[in-house]
């Protein structure tokens, strides 16, 4: 049975980002970092260590001091707040200091972290002296150079934000990462590698970032990271040149070498959250009216063409292939923008979008989207990425390069009129008794293009599903003043519990107007 990946650990994450140094400076902590001997470092040296230890057995990252790490509760783990003038880089103005997540009982595995500097690297050595923590914390009884659970980059020193109190790129837990992105919010995670994802029977692998390097030698909005990735399945080496601008971009190169064969690799794989949306929810489920991190998978073809898909919370999990030759880009988006469709504390309205844009060819495969079934927010149960046509078999290299927009809305939108909203209810005409297993569907559409429609003129909704038939369909002009924007209405009749795929979009005579709607329904 495939279970929903915990989200509990990245949850507890995101509230540690806002609690770690909001108290963290001691006028007292004038010692520097404790830095090892110097070796040599490159991206070459990198990648030829990860090669060497494919061919090696697994032995995993250290888990230092399991009997003390274990005792450090979250709420233990809240109290302890790295002492941001021991942050790396603390010293040097315009520079992005960075800052360190302790150990604790939900990130027990210790990740070593290396400052390089002109073709050398040094490994930081956790002291005690970097954290400011309670007299009576357990973590105190750790041995000196324990290690660190990850790395936070913090706001540049100098700038409209308190450095001290404000990051930007978080890198904790196995090999995930995550950014504030355009709106100053973390949400959705990326990851390095997703392997057997979904796959029946088999357990998903969850490889480690077990060590980073971090370059100083970059200035103004940018910083290189390079990280050294290992599973049972998988060990490869990732350089992250990351990017402070509008939001955030990340430039990412990959070499992965296979120890084992992989029946489903996921490259440059996103993990989000949904729950529930204006879509479909159970009758009191929660007081809020949506909660998702991400509410629609968008796809460039290779093509060209433009697809939206939104997410659902489905009765088992399922995974969707959208097979394609050499994609222009795919990515998990937050569209809806509405506080008062969220109406609680948390900023689901202000979730970063993210958007993986191929660089290089990367040849024939599909964008896979696995959905998993949740009764809560603290699961991520979403999960998009790229899956090869080639056989991940053991022995294979993998060479990957993609970059990540972390921003509030696609880096190229569509001219096209986008979706904006799938409702679904039960179908038939107000006002007459609702046929038994007939739909309503509610698809909204707006863009440009339906801006400009003659007066008299309604667009005409192109429909496709793989079984069942439509009815009652028509579309018009959302009675809200927006201009261009229009909803399709449908009846669907379908027989049986499996699965419909749908399609649609909108057109005027021989010309396409909007994005192409894809949905997988669930009868119920």
């Amino acid at each position: 049975m495939i279970k929903a990946v915990d989200r509990r650990s990245v949850l507890k994450a995101a509230a540690a980002i806002g609690l770690i140094g909001l108290d963290a400076r001691s006028p007292a902590a004038a010692d520097l970092l404790k830095l090892g001997p110097t070796r040599p470092f490159s991206f070459e040296i990198l990648k030829s260590t990860a090669k060497r230890m494919a061919s090696e057995p697994y032995a995993g990252p250290t888990r230092p001091a399991p009997d003390i790490v274990g005792k450090i509760t979250y709420e233990d783990w809240g109290k302890i707040a790295f002492d941001m003038d021991h942050a790396l880089f603390a010293q040097e103005a315009g520079r992005f200091p960075i800052s360190f997540f302790h150990l604790g009982m939900f990130f027990p595995k210790a990740v070593e972290m290396n400052v390089v500097d002109s073709g050398s690297a040094r490994e930081i050595i956790y002291d005690q002296s970097y954290f400011n923590m309670p007299a009576d914390s357990i973590a105190r009884k750790l041995p000196q150079g324990a290690g660190f659970a990850g790395l936070r980059i913090q706001e540049p020193k100098g700038g409209a934000l308190d450095w001290r109190k404000n990051d930007w790129v978080a890198f904790l837990g196995a090999a995930y990462f995550r950014s504030i992105g355009e709106l100053h919010q973390y949400g959705l995670s990326a990851r390095a590698v997703a392997v057997d994802c979904a796959v029946a029977d088999a357990p998903e692998e969850f490889p480690d970032f077990t060590k980073f390097y971090i370059d100083r030698s970059d200035a103004d909005n940018s910083l290189t990271i390079y990280a050294l990735l290992e599973g049972p399945a998988v060990v490869g080496a990732c350089r992250f040149a990351l990017t402070r601008g509008k939001g955030v971009t990340m430039d990412i190169d990959q070499t992965l070498f296979l120890r084992a064969n992989v029946e489903r690799l996921g490259l440059a794989p996103l993990t989000s959250m949904y729950w529930f949306s204006e879509t479909k929810k159970q009758t009191g489920v929660d007081w809020r009216p949506e909660v998702h991190d991400s509410d629609g998978l968008a796809i460039w073809t290779g093509a060209g063409e433009r697809l939206w898909r939104p997410l659902n919370n489905p009765p088992r999990t399922m995974a969707s292939s959208f097979l394609d030759d050499n994609p222009r880009g795919f990515g998990l988006l937050q569209r809806d923008r509405n506080f008062d469709h969220y109406q609680d504390g948390v900023f689901y309205d202000r979730r970063p979008s993210l958007w993986v844009e191929p660089l290089g060819h990367w040849g024939k495969g599909a964008v896979q989207l696995v959905e998993i079934p949740t009764d809560d927010e603290i699961h991520d149960n979403i999960v998009a990425m790229w899956v090869p046509e080639q056989a991940a078999t053991a022995g294979s290299e993998v060479n990957l390069s993609y970059r990540l927009y972390w921003l509030a809305d696609e880096p190229f939108p569509t001219d096209l009129a986008r979706c904006v909203a799938t409702r679904l209810g039960n179908g038939g005409q107000p006002g007459q008794p609702r046929p038994k297993g007939v739909r309503k569907f509610m698809v909204e559409f707006q863009g440009p293009p339906l801006e400009t429609l003659p007066f008299g003129v309604k667009p005409e909704p192109v429909l496709w599903a793989s079984r069942g038939t439509f009815s009652y369909v028509f579309t018009e002009a959302v009675p809200d003043d927006v201009p261009g924007h229009w909803r399709a209405q449908f009846d669907f009749t379908v027989a049986g519990d499996d699965p419909v795929e749908m399609r649609l979009f909108l057109r005027w005579q021989e010309k396409i107007l909007s994005e192409t709607w894809l949905f997988q329904y669930h009868p119920f």
